[in-house]
């Protein structure tokens, strides 16, 4: 796991952009750094780096640095530089270091991520002539990409952002992996360089950044709380290689202007697989491939350790764990890392403590609170590079923070669970509304029965479900408050961005469990807790791993028939009962809710209401203009109980703390550099 960047320059650059660009990124990947370099006559230097550990210096392999680069170096005519910051995970000897090359040094790579099956992958590569000298899934990367081209995206089961440059062809190849759990974004500047980076941050290393809002990104995370749901962010000109897409130019035939898009190709689609068995048979397939994926995930040269939350997903990750270190004959206790409440109605250490009392791991607890929050924001908003909305990111941010207090280096995680298999309340609308369309009334009085028991929800907030999943798009449109799509404390004039709907721009479509389930998926919900996850992690040089995400297990899942999902007014029914035996009881039969989710109502409502008061007063202030007094009129509403508490509040303070952290919008100061210290 690490991080990195690239520049391809339309006519050369200064070799020592590239050096301050990995320097924003150094908590990716503190245990090493390199830099290639090729110039306008096609030769090609590198060099280590101020991390680079002596034994890499020493060592005689041929891609390993003899020298750090030095600002005095100052390589000239520099065409294309890659730069890397090593988080040490497998082969932590010299040979992992960065950027490699292969085959002879035709082929070099700067690589973010892991191919989890690597080792099948080296033995199949084998047979057909080729030789290994790392023990890295790197090496294999390369290897792979000089036997299939860019079909090797296809044979690799992991997580991944890589750029590869191919000094024989004059090409190089930005690839991102499936779901895209590895970032890689891309910035032109005003020069016309094409610049690739793991974290939006690096871009303010450059000549010619601008921090600048992005109208209708902005609007949409204001007012839907979307964000990556596009190739576009927050920033107006940065833009990323969607999942599942990859980029190949020769580099002296790039024609892209500032604000561009780049043409990237669409290499992987989610095509689920129909499945005709019985839920027992499905179960069973299931827990087949899950048992594969989290095994694979546990490849590691350095300890793994687990996030808990006592929800279905993240034991069912612990307690397959822990029977494969049984199967294995490991005495090696599982340590796990959780994040609790004082406030008992958002605590889950009762679930917990179920879960580690079954297995016997070496649990670690935090404690988040207000205090943190204060303490933490403008560190996150760093990290995270674009506002968030809501402080469950307070939550995960401490669990990593745990982790790396306890020298635990690699993390396996829940994400992506939910959105395959139905676990969302919301899905349970599109349930009946399925059922009620294709006149299985018997079944839909049933589920419609069962849902009110177990999830306490009211006949009416059922009905509006039902009626947004059947209803056709027209008549949606006209059911939707015309005044909710323009807040009256967002000012349009000063935004300037359009008020349509999301959903409807992309063309989303939410009506049936596997609609709703693709769009989580590849848009609207999954992309931006993976954007999470990944900054929450890597600002503490943690890597963290998602084995629900395996591509085999999702294609899977979303292709099983409903009632294999919810049934009886149960979710994640076929997770349920691949997992008897394997979960305790109490886990299974669990019918709430919660996940990493702060106090932050009670926070509002009861403890810090006027500290919070006075950051809406902030954001007003720092917003320029785009946010206006009536924001606190509502949160004056909210208070007394005349609207429902929402994350509206944070995520306007959230935008306004981004806008101030990276001067969006004001070009007298544009001075972000250095990297917020995480220890102060």
């Amino acid at each position: 796991m690490c991080g990195i960047a690239a520049i391809i320059a339309k006519k050369t650059l200064s070799s020592e952009l590239i050096s301050e660009m990995t320097d924003l990124i150094h908590h990716r990947g503190p245990d090493d750094e390199g830099f290639f370099f090729v110039d306008t006559k096609r030769q090609y230097s590198f060099y280590g780096g101020k991390d680079t550990p002596e034994n890499v210096l020493l060592s005689s392999i041929p891609y390993t640095p003899e020298n750090k680069y030095v600002s005095e170096l100052h390589e000239k005519d520099i065409k294309l530089a890659l730069g890397h910051r090593r988080l040490s995970i497998l082969d932590l000897s010299p040979a992992g270091h960065l950027p490699m090359s292969y085959y002879g040094d035709r082929y070099w790579i700067t690589y973010n991520g892991e191919v989890y099956n690597y080792i099948e992958l080296k033995k199949e590569l084998r047979t057909k002539g080729y030789e290994f000298k790392t023990n890295s899934d790197t090496e294999v990367i390369l290897a792979a990409y000089q036997e299939w081209g860019t079909d090797c995206l296809h044979h690799f089961n992991g997580m991944w952002a890589f750029v590869i440059y191919d000094q024989q062809e004059q090409t190089i190849f930005a690839a991102r992996d499936r779901f895209g759990i590895k970032p890689l974004y891309y910035w032109i500047s005003p020069d016309r360089d094409l610049c690739f980076a793991s974290e939006i941050k690096q871009f303010t290393a450059l000549p010619g950044w601008q921090a600048s809002v992005n109208p209708q990104i902005a609007y949409d995370f204001l007012v839907y709380s979307l964000l990556d749901h596009t190739d576009e962010t927050m920033f107006q000109g940065v833009f990323h290689i969607p999942p599942g897409c990859f980029f190949k130019s020769h580099i002296d035939k790039l024609s892209i202007n500032p604000s561009e898009k780049i043409n990237y190709h669409k290499w992987y689609t989610l095509q689920p697989k129909k499945w005709k068995g019985n839920l027992k048979q499905a179960a069973g397939q299931f827990k087949e491939y899950f048992d594969r994926s989290v095994n694979l995930r546990l490849r590691a040269d350095v300890e793994v350790g687990s996030c808990l939350s006592g929800g279905l997903d993240s034991s069912s990750i612990v307690c397959t764990i822990n029977n494969i270190l049984k199967e294995q004959g490991s005495e090696e206790l599982q340590r796990t890392f959780s994040a609790c409440s004082h406030d008992k109605k958002f605590d889950e250490r009762k679930w917990i403590d179920i879960v580690v009392d079954a297995t016997k791991v070496k649990a670690h607890y935090t404690y988040p609170s207000f205090e943190d929050l204060i303490r933490d924001a403008e560190k996150i908003t760093w990290h995270q590079d674009e506002p968030y909305q809501s402080n469950s990111i307070l939550m995960q941010w401490n669990v990593f923070k745990l982790s790396k207090q306890n020298q635990v280096t690699v993390m396996l995680d829940g994400q992506g669970a939910d959105e395959q298999l139905a676990g969302y309340l919301g899905y349970l609308g599109p349930h009946l509304a399925n059922l009620f369309i294709r006149f299985k009334w018997f079944r839909f009085w049933k589920e419609f029965r069962a849902i009110k028991k177990i999830h306490g929800i009211t006949w009416n907030n059922i009905l509006v479900n039902i009626a947004h999943a059947a209803f056709p798009k027209w008549l949606k449109a006209k059911l939707r408050p015309s005044d909710n799509t323009v807040p009256a404390w967002l000012n349009m004039d000063k935004l300037k961005a359009i008020p349509l709907h999301p959903f409807e721009v992309l063309n989303i479509k939410t009506g049936s469990i596997r609609a709703l389930s693709e769009a989580q998926l590849n848009a609207i919900n999954l992309q931006k807790l993976l954007h999470w996850e990944d900054r929450n992690s890597m600002a503490h040089s943690i890597e963290s791993r998602v084995p629900f995400l395996d591509h085999r297990l999702v294609e899977f899942v979303v292709g099983l028939p409903d009632q294999h999902k919810i049934l009886d007014g149960v979710t994640k029914k076929v997770l349920r009962v691949a997992m008897e035996g394997t979960l305790p009881s109490p886990i299974i039969n669990r019918m709430d809710k919660i996940g990493f989710i702060a106090p932050e109502e009670t926070w509002i409502k009861k403890h810090y209401t006027e500290q919070f008061k006075e950051k809406l007063k902030d954001a007003i202030q720092y917003s320029m203009g785009i946010f206006n007094e009536n924001l606190l009129l509502e949160f004056e509403k909210m208070l007394q109980g005349l609207k429902p508490f929402d994350y509206t509040f944070w995520r306007v303070i959230s935008f306004a703390e981004w806008m101030k952290t990276f001067s969006v919008n004001q070009k007298e100061s544009q001075e972000i550099k250095k990297p917020i210290n995480l220890d102060s």
